[in-house]
C-alpha cells in the first residue's frame, strides 16, 4: 500500500505545515480538532477537496486510513485534470469569508505569537495550535455577547450523527445505515459511493462533513450516488436541530468550553447501573465530576468548593442536561458571560447546592 500511496503522492508538489500561525483562515478552513489534515489545491488556490477526520480522543485513528488518503489523492487528480471545466461544481468547497485573516488577528491571539516558530528558544510556546483558532473563535463571540449557535457549538459534524457510517478505507462509500436515520429516509445503502453533494464532488470523509458543516436547517441536500452500474439522484433531509445529536466532548477544543460554561470541571454521563445505585432516574441529568480543573481560569468550579466525585443532578434548574455536551450547548446558547448558575449536586448520598460564575 506504500508504493500506491507514493504513487499518487509523487504527482504533487507537497508542503506541510506545522503550525497555524499567519495561516490563511480564508483558504484553510478544517476541522481544528485533527491532528492530521490535508488540503488537495491547485497552484490557483481552487480547492479539489480536504482529507482528514477524527471523532474520538481514544480512537484517533478510526476514522481515517492509508487506503482512504490515497484513494482520496487519485480523486483529486481526476479533478485536476478536469479543471477548469469543473470550476463551477468546486466553488462550494472554498471556505466562507473570514472576520479574521489570520489566526494573530484574533482578540485573544492577538500580540502573543509571532508569524513563525521561535526554533532558538521556546518553539512549542510560540506555536498557535489548531485547537487554538476554534478556541479564540468562541471566546470572540462569547466576549461580544451573542448567543453561539449550532454551527459554532457542533463544528465539522460527522455524518454518524444522521445514521450514515462510511468506510474510511474508501472515498466515502457507505458501510452501514442505521434505522430509522435520515440517511435510511434518504434510501442511502450499504457500499452506495456519494460522488457528489450539493453540487460538489467528494473526495473524502472529510468532504461529506465540509458539506454538513456550512448547511443550514431544516435544509434539503442533493446527492448523486454510484451504486454498481448506476448513478442515482437522492435527497438528504436535514430537520431543524440535527446536529444536536453530537458528541462535542473528545474534542480538544471542549476544554475551553468547560472553562466557560462548567468552571473547569470534566464531566460523564452516569450509567444506568450506576444511575440505579444513587437512585436516580434514567432520563435525568447526573454527571459524575471526573476532574475539577486546578488552576486560574478553569479552578472556578474548584473555588466553589466542586469536588471530584461529585454527581450534577440539576444545573442551572435544568434536569434534563443528559451529557457534558448538553451543558456546552445550553450555557452558550442561553446564559451570558458573568451570569450566576446553580448546580445541585449528590456528594457521599447528600444533596448541596453550589454556585459559581460563567466566563
Amino acid at each position: 500500500m506504500e508504493k500506491e500511496l507514493a504513487r499518487w503522492m509523487n504527482q504533487f508538489v507537497r508542503v506541510r505545515l506545522i503550525q497555524c500561525n499567519s495561516v490563511d483562515l480564508n483558504l484553510f478552513h478544517f476541522d481544528y480538532d485533527l491532528t492530521f489534515a490535508a488540503f488537495f489545491l491547485n497552484a490557483d488556490k481552487t480547492l479539489y477537496g480536504r482529507y482528514g477526520t477524527r471523532s474520538s480522543h481514544d480512537e484517533a485513528e478510526k476514522d481515517v486510513s492509508i487506503e482512504g488518503f490515497a484513494k482520496a489523492m487519485e480523486k483529486a487528480l481526476a479533478l485536476h485534470r478536469a479543471y477548469p471545466g469543473n470550476r463551477t461544481a468546486l466553488e462550494g468547497k472554498k471556505a466562507p469569508y473570514s472576520e479574521f485573516a489570520i489566526p494573530q488577528d484574533y482578540p485573544h491571539l492577538e500580540g502573543r505569537f509571532q508569524p513563525w516558530l521561535d526554533f532558538e528558544g521556546k518553539v512549542a510556546a510560540s506555536c498557535i495550535h489548531c485547537h487554538m483558532v476554534r478556541d479564540a473563535d468562541r471566546r470572540y463571540r462569547r466576549h461580544q455577547g451573542s448567543p453561539l449557535g449550532d454551527k459554532a457549538i457542533y463544528p465539522w459534524p460527522m455524518p454518524q450523527v444522521l445514521g450514515l457510517h462510511l468506510d474510511p478505507k474508501e472515498i466515502a462509500t457507505v458501510g452501514r445505515v442505521e434505522e430509522g436515520s435520515a440517511a435510511e429516509a434518504a434510501g442511502l445503502r450499504v457500499d452506495d459511493q456519494i460522488l457528489t453533494m450539493a453540487g460538489q464532488p467528494i473526495v473524502s470523509i472529510a468532504d461529506v462533513q465540509w458539506v454538513l458543516h456550512q448547511a443550514q436547517e431544516p435544509c434539503s441536500i442533493a446527492m448523486t450516488l454510484q451504486r454498481g452500474p448506476d448513478v442515482l439522484s437522492r435527497s438528504l433531509l436535514l430537520a431543524r436541530g440535527w446536529r444536536r445529536d453530537s458528541d462535542i466532548s473528545w474534542r480538544t477544543t471542549s476544554w475551553d468550553l468547560r472553562r466557560m460554561a462548567a468552571g473547569g470541571l470534566k464531566m460523564r454521563h452516569l450509567r444506568t447501573d450506576e444511575r440505579r445505585e444513587h437512585g436516580l432516574k434514567e432520563r435525568q441529568t447526573a454527571l459524575l465530576v471526573e476532574h475539577v480543573g486546578q488552576y486560574n481560569d478553569h479552578a472556578v468550579a474548584k473555588k466553589a468548593g466542586f469536588l471530584k466525585g461529585d454527581i450534577v443532578i440539576s444545573f442551572d434548574g435544568r434536569e434534563d442536561l443528559l451529557t457534558e455536551t448538553d451543558v456546552f450547548a445550553y450555557v452558550m446558547r442561553e446564559r451570558p458571560k458573568d451570569s450566576i448558575v446553580a448546580v445541585r449536586i449528590l456528594r457521599k448520598g447528600q444533596e448541596q447546592t453550589l454556585r459559581f460564575k460563567l466566563q
